[in-house]
């Protein structure tokens, strides 16, 4: 009986050895986050480096740091119709072959100087063959605005948010009045 169990063991060892090489585990796995995209780790890293491109830290801190790379995938998974997706998601998975083939180097090994440049070269590009990049380049500056400005951290650490204009002093003199311009 024993000699069965050990038999049977081998031979299911050897079968599982003979398929592992046929078992590709190279392939990366996709975020099950976002439904309609198709989005990698690696994607997800690149998304995370235009945004800190277009938004870099300095005196405070920048759009990856606040992980806004999050906030555009959610506004282009649940807030864009299917052909703008594509669209983003063509430009995304292109953008690695744009930068080499423009800056003549993956996007991640440029410095911040190139990084802008290409940056502004893919969003001002009038060239129908790079019409999804530049597309693509919009939707993801626009996103990296929006949640920039409206994130936890510029709301209460940066420009604290009031709900109502400002606190009642009743005899203060116009000229002592010193108003905060934020737009302008």
């Amino acid at each position: 009986m024993k000699r069965r169990d050990a038999l049977r063991s081998l031979a299911l060892l050897t079968g599982g050895l003979v398929l592992v090489p046929s078992c590709d585990f190279s392939k990366e796995d996709i975020l099950d986050a976002y439904q309609n995209l198709q989005i990698t780790p690696s994607l997800k890293q690149l998304l995370a480096d235009i945004a800190d491109s277009i938004i870099p830290s300095g005196n405070i801190k920048g759009a990856a740091d606040i992980s806004v790379q999050d906030f555009i995938l959610v506004m282009v998974n649940d807030c864009i119709e299917e052909e703008g997706q594509k669209t983003f998601m063509n430009g995304l998975n292109g953008f690695e072959d744009y930068s080499k083939k423009t800056a003549g180097s993956s996007f991640g090994k440029l410095d911040q100087k190139q990084k802008e440049s290409l940056i502004l070269t893919g969003l001002s590009t009038e060239e129908e063959s790079q019409k999804e990049i530049r597309d693509f380049l919009r939707m993801t500056k626009r996103f990296t605005t929006q949640g920039f400005m409206m994130s936890e951290y510029i709301q209460t650490q940066v420009k604290p948010y009031s709900l109502i204009p400002g606190e009642y002093k009743g005899d203060v003199l116009i000229a002592d009045i010193k108003t905060e311009r934020i737009n302008g």
